[in-house]
C-alpha cells in the first residue's frame, strides 16, 4: 500500500507541475522519513547505485548523440535537404507532406532530437506547405508527427535509455528497431497519399520551374552525405565493429565535418552544441538520480513484490499483461514526459515481464514505440508545444489537435503490428 501511495502522490506532484528530478527524490526521502519501516537508512545503498551510474560504459554515448544532433541541427544542412526533397516529391499529390516525412527519418537516424526536428520543420516546411494550398490539420499533423520519428529510429536516446534501465544490448535494440520504424514511416507515408487521393484540395501538387534532373542531383548532393554519416554510425554498431559509445564518437566528429563542409562550423555553433548537450545531459541525469532513489524507497515498501504478485498469481497471462502494460504506458504519456516513464514505471514492469519469459528486445520496442505517442497525445505531448511555439498564428492549437489524431491511430496500429509480429524485432545472428 506504501508503495502505491509513494506512486501516486509522486504523479500528482508532476502533474502540478514540480520539477520531475526533484519530485522522485524528495518524495522518497519523506516516505523514508516518515514511515519507520523503511527509514533513512535505505539511502546507504544510493551513493553505490550513482557510483555505478557514473561508471556506465554505455550511457556515454547520450551526451554523444545529443551533441551530434545539435550540430546538425544548427548546420543549415537540414534545410537545404529539405527544400530539396521538397522539390524531389512536389509534383507527386501529397508530395511536400511526403519529403516532411522522409526528412524527419533521415534527420530522426541522424539527429534523435525531438525539439530541434518538429521546430526546425515547422519554420521550413509549414509557410510552404500553407501557401501551397495544405489543410492546417494535414499540414500541421505530418510535421509534429514526422518530428517523433527519432523516438524510435536508431540511434534513439529513448533506446539508449531502455537499453541500460533493462540491462540488454544497445547495439541489439538499434539493429531490432530497424523494421518497426519502417512499417511506421511506411503507414505515416501511406496514410498522407491516401489522404491526399481522398481529399486533393488537402494536399495539392506543387509546380517546379527547375529540370527535373537538376531537382535529383541537388536532392542526392544533401541526401549522400547525411546517408553516410548514418550508415557509418549505424553500420559500425551492426556489424560489431563499434559499441553504441564509440559509434557516438565516430557520428560527433562526422557531424562538426559535414558542418565544416557545408560552410556553417563556426565557435557560436560549438559552443550552442556543447552548451545544450550539457544542460539536456545533466537533466536526464538528474531525473535518473532522483529515479533511483525513488526505486530504492518503492521497493523497500514492497510495491515491486505487490505488482509482480498481482500480475503472475492474480492475473497469470502474459497477454493480459501486455495489453494491461500497454494501456497504462499509453493513458501516462498523456501526462507526464517519457524519461520518468522509463526510470520510474519500466524497472516495475521489466521483472514482471522477464518472470512471463517475455523477449526483452521485443517488450522493449513495445515500451518505444508505446512512448513515441507522448509526444503527440494532447494535453502535454510535447510535439504539440514545439509546432505552436514556432509556428505561432499560421495554425490554431484545434487544427494541430485535429492533424495529430490520424498519426496517433497510426502509431497504435504500428504497435499492433509488432505486437501480433514479434519476429519483426527479431535479430539476425
Amino acid at each position: 500500500m506504501e508503495g502505491l501511495l509513494l506512486f501516486i502522490v509522486a504523479l500528482v506532484l508532476l502533474l502540478i507541475g514540480f520539477r520531475v528530478a526533484f519530485v522522485f527524490g524528495t518524495v522518497a526521502l519523506a516516505f523514508a522519513y516518515f514511515d519507520p519501516d523503511i527509514g533513512l537508512e535505505v539511502f546507504e545503498l544510493l551513493p553505490h547505485r550513482i557510483y555505478g551510474i557514473m561508471q556506465n560504459y554505455t550511457l556515454i554515448a547520450l551526451p554523444l548523440f545529443i551533441f551530434m544532433g545539435l550540430v546538425l541541427e544548427k548546420s543549415g544542412i537540414a534545410e537545404k535537404m529539405l527544400h530539396a526533397i521538397g522539390m524531389l516529391f512536389g509534383k507527386v499529390r501529397g508530395g511536400l507532406a511526403v519529403s516532411v516525412v522522409v526528412v524527419g527519418a533521415i534527420m530522426a537516424a541522424s539527429m534523435g532530437v525531438v525539439g530541434a526536428s518538429v521546430v526546425m520543420m515547422s519554420v521550413i516546411s509549414l509557410p510552404i506547405m500553407l501557401k501551397n494550398g495544405y489543410s492546417k490539420p494535414l499540414a500541421s499533423g505530418t510535421i509534429a508527427a514526422a518530428g517523433t520519428l527519432g523516438q524510435i529510429i536508431p540511434p534513439s536516446i529513448v533506446l539508449i535509455i531502455l537499453g541500460d534501465v533493462m540491462q540488454i544490448s544497445v547495439g541489439d535494440l538499434f539493429q531490432a528497431a530497424i523494421w518497426p520504424s519502417l512499417i511506421l514511416v511506411g503507414l505515416y507515408i501511406g496514410y498522407i497519399l491516401g489522404q491526399a487521393w481522398i481529399k486533393p484540395e488537402s494536399a495539392p501538387c506543387v509546380a517546379s520551374e527547375m529540370d527535373y534532373a537538376t531537382v535529383v542531383r541537388e536532392a542526392l548532393w544533401y541526401i549522400l552525405p547525411m546517408a553516410a554519416l548514418i550508415v557509418v554510425v549505424l553500420g559500425s554498431i551492426f556489424a560489431g565493429i563499434a559499441t553504441p559509445t564509440e559509434s557516438a564518437a565516430i557520428g560527433a566528429v562526422g557531424a562538426v565535418i559535414l558542418t565544416a563542409m557545408n560552410r556553417t562550423l563556426s565557435k557560436s555553433l560549438l559552443a550552442y552544441a556543447s552548451t545544450e548537450t550539457v544542460k539536456i545531459s545533466a537533466m536526464i541525469f538528474m531525473i535518473l538520480i532522483g529515479a533511483t532513489a525513488f526505486s530504492l524507497v518503492f521497493n523497500e515498501s514492497g510495491g515491486g513484490d505487490y505488482v509482480l504478485e498481482f500480475f503472475t498469481e492474480e492475473i497469470g497471462s502474459v497477454w493480459v499483461f501486455i495489453a494491461m502494460t500497454m494501456l497504462v504506458l499509453f493513458i501516462l504519456g498523456f501526462f507526464i514526459d517519457f524519461i520518468e516513464i522509463t526510470f520510474i514505471i519500466v524497472p516495475i514492469l521489466y521483472p514482471i515481464a522477464m518472470e512471463f519469459g517475455v523477449d526483452p528486445l521485443w517488450f522493449a520496442l513495445l515500451i518505444a514505440m508505446n512512448l513515441q505517442t507522448s509526444f503527440l497525445t494532447p494535453p502535454f505531448g510535447f510535439s504539440l508545444f514545439y509546432l505552436k511555439g514556432a509556428a505561432k498564428d499560421m495554425v490554431r492549437t484545434i487544427d494541430i489537435y485535429k492533424g495529430v489524431i490520424p498519426f496517433i491511430i497510426l502509431q497504435v496500429l504500428a504497435l499492433g503490428i509488432l505486437i501480433a509480429f514479434p519476429e519483426l524485432a527479431a535479430v539476425g545472428e
